[in-house]
């Protein structure tokens, strides 16, 4: 052991051997961040100018690791203390390891943010008291260090994500503001999620409107003639069905009328539909018809014609 000492202030520091409080049967000190020291550390502190609550600093020197305790009582084996076993774990201590002691003076918190590891904390009906209650077991928090509060026959761990105004304070007698941050666990609604990926797909600009859909206008195009000649007359696009069928009509007018004039001196070994080239046997089609109807005639006149109650007469009688 090595203590410095003046008239003003005095250190103590001290090397032990650490064990889990569970193995002098005090579980119950694992609801807090009290340790067991040896007598003759009682004896040495008595005699130093030192302030009360007693704090300490403990210190694993292999992995550096830094947190803060207070003291219950001073009945541990000489070279040896006890402390709770989750602070074993936030400073990776084995069963046996040596720590460094130290006393300190922490500022008392005015600030602490917590972050629970499962969100089955918040489900507690009011987790502010519990914690508040968990805590009055507690001397000190350590930015860093993640502790244990117990509710219901079940352990809850919660990490130390802040604290003020120091990275290490003193929660005894004091008014300390509690805030939480977000479960570890814990996980945004799909549907919120899907929302801000859906506003972020948004265009920042708004969308022209739709171009206008071009009308249908059936019949337009370019002419052309069954016969192979080429097109003579441009064709022009009909907007309105009345302007169609006029156009229409006017084109089989006029058809018909050059069919009729160029029948005459249409090439052999070409057919054009619609044409009247077959009119020129018009004299004999009247000829057939009349000697038909003369036949129908003659024998009309041959047949006799039926006289009721005519021919031989018959008697009765013998």
């Amino acid at each position: 052991m090595a203590y410095d000492r003046d008239d003003q202030y005095a250190t103590f520091e001290q090397m032990y051997r650490c064990y889990p409080v569970s193995f002098i049967e005090k579980s119950d000190l694992e609801k807090g961040d009290k340790i067991i020291m040896p007598p003759s550390a009682l004896d040495r502190l008595a005699s130093l100018h030192i302030e009360y609550p007693m704090l300490f600093q403990l210190k694993n020197p292999s992995a550096g690791k830094v947190t803060h305790c207070g003291v219950l009582e001073f009945v541990s084996d000489e070279g040896i203390i006890y402390i709770p076993y989750w602070m074993m774990e936030n400073m990776l201590l084995q069963e046996g390891d040596i720590v460094n002691v130290k006393n300190t003076n922490l500022a008392k918190g005015t600030y602490v943010k917590l972050q629970p590891h499962t969100k089955d904390f918040l489900d507690i009906s009011n987790p502010k008291a519990i914690l508040e209650t968990s805590l009055r077991t507690y001397s000190c928090l350590t930015t860093g260090d993640t502790i244990m509060v117990a509710y219901n026959n079940k352990k809850y761990y919660i990490d130390i994500v802040e604290t003020k105004p120091s990275p290490a304070v003193s929660i005894i007698e004091t008014d300390c503001e509690v805030d939480f941050a977000p479960p570890l666990d814990y996980k945004e609604p799909e549907k919120q999620a899907k929302s801000i990926l859906s506003d972020r797909k948004q265009p920042l600009v708004e969308d022209e409107p739709p171009a206008k859909i071009a009308r249908f206008s059936p019949f337009t195009g370019s002419g052309r003639r069954l016969d192979g000649k080429p097109s003579t007359q441009p064709v022009e696009q009909i907007s309105s069905p009345e302007l169609k069928q006029k156009q229409t009509d006017k084109e089989i007018k006029g058809s018909d009328s050059k069919s009729s004039n160029t029948a005459s001196h249409r090439p052999h070994g070409k057919l054009v539909f619609g044409s009247n080239a077959t009119t020129s046997g018009t004299q004999t089609t009247p000829k057939v018809s009349q000697t038909n109807t003369n036949q129908e005639k003659s024998q009309k006149e041959e047949e006799p014609t039926f006289k009721a109650f005519t021919g031989k007469k018959y008697s009765l009688k013998s």
